[in-house]
């Protein structure tokens, strides 16, 4: 921790970090409404404003393990400089931006977490990761979605054979007012693991300048104005992604979208409490594909998905890639 900056620079990284977390929002703002705006229980713009206040409180229910894990746990701290924190940024914020212009539900969570490597390496070689921090992270690339998946497949087969002797009318109707609560639930586990990424990069940003004394910890203005960034970019929507996630990847009724997204809110709780930074992104997709596939295979639409399962195998590798070249290409790195 020996490069000091000027508190404008450091306001002006903090504020960078912000933006990447309104982009957080706006970017999986599909994550948390996409089923309940595609069954139709909500529309768009309600869904979103319901979304965003879930997304907002979220800080009162979970503790701050995924933003120790950022912080400290992926790269090593005493390593952090600006100008690693402005590389990593720059590479999960391009990454965000081109993903979001054409519709694909990549990480935005593995796109920061990639960035840091990124960053990270250029500056120090490989010495500089914490190889447990960033192996859990990885694991849970195949581990989130398989768990969303399977959770939400049990749950449509535990659903259907209660309500079996309902007609689809009753059905219909009981989960159109259940998928209130599960929307929310899913909000707030999406709230939970999302924000506290960004938390753990301001917190590291501000011990790196001594600022934190010579203890790790997440300010509380850290915290809320990382909770309202999120929340606002969630209120602004990502309408492109909804469209994928809600109908080209399968069609959903009420009871699937319940599941869908009850499943995704444990896999989301489970994670936040481990202090795992993983993707709602993936998480809420395999869950999707779980409902769609207890339907019949044929009901997912199979390329699609595979299309997302790439974008989400060179998140990490390419906004490791932007952000070491732009550690390597910005005047900050002396």
């Amino acid at each position: 921790m020996d490069v000091t900056i000027a508190f404008p620079l450091l306001v002006g990284l903090v504020a960078v970090a912000l933006f990447f977390d309104f982009l957080n929002g706006l970017h999986d703002a599909a994550n948390s409404i996409a089923t309940i705006v595609s069954t139709r229980v909500l529309r768009p713009h309600y869904a979103v404003v319901w979304a965003a206040f879930f997304n907002f409180i979220a800080f009162l229910f979970f503790g701050l393990h995924v933003a120790e894990t950022v912080g400290k746990g992926i790269i090593d701290a005493e390593i952090v400089t600006p100008a690693v924190i402005f590389a990593a940024l720059v590479g999960a914020i391009v990454w965000n931006i081109v993903t979001w212009v054409a519709g694909i539900p990549s990480s935005s969570s593995h796109a920061l977490i990639g960035g840091l490597v990124g960053a990270g390496v250029a500056k120090a070689g490989t010495g500089a990761i914490v190889w447990s921090g960033l192996g859990k992270t990885v694991a849970a690339i195949v581990l989130s979605p398989a768990t969303g998946f399977v959770l939400a497949l049990v749950l449509i087969l535990i659903v259907s054979w209660l309500f079996v002797r309902q007609t689809p009318f009753a059905v219909d109707n009981s989960f159109r007012i259940l998928q209130f609560f599960s929307a929310s639930l899913y909000s707030l586990g999406h709230g939970g693991n999302d924000a506290q990424k960004t938390m753990g990069i301001i917190a590291v940003l501000l011990y790196s300048q001594g600022m934190l004394g010579q203890s790790f910890y997440v300010p509380l203005w850290v915290v809320i104005t990382c909770q309202s960034a999120l929340a606002l970019g969630t209120l602004f929507g990502g309408w492109r992604i909804v469209h994928t996630m809600g109908s080209k990847i399968t069609r959903l009724n009420p009871m699937q979208g319940f599941c869908a997204e009850t499943g995704g809110a444990i896999t989301l709780f489970a994670a936040t409490w481990l202090g795992v930074p993983v993707s709602t992104t993936h998480t809420i997709t395999g869950a999707i594909i779980g409902v769609g596939a207890a339907r019949r295979v044929s009901a997912v639409r199979w390329g699609i998905a595979g299309n997302i399962v790439v974008a989400w195998v060179i998140t990490l590798p390419a906004t490791a890639a932007i952000s070491a070249l732009t550690y390597l290409a910005t005047g900050l790195a002396r």
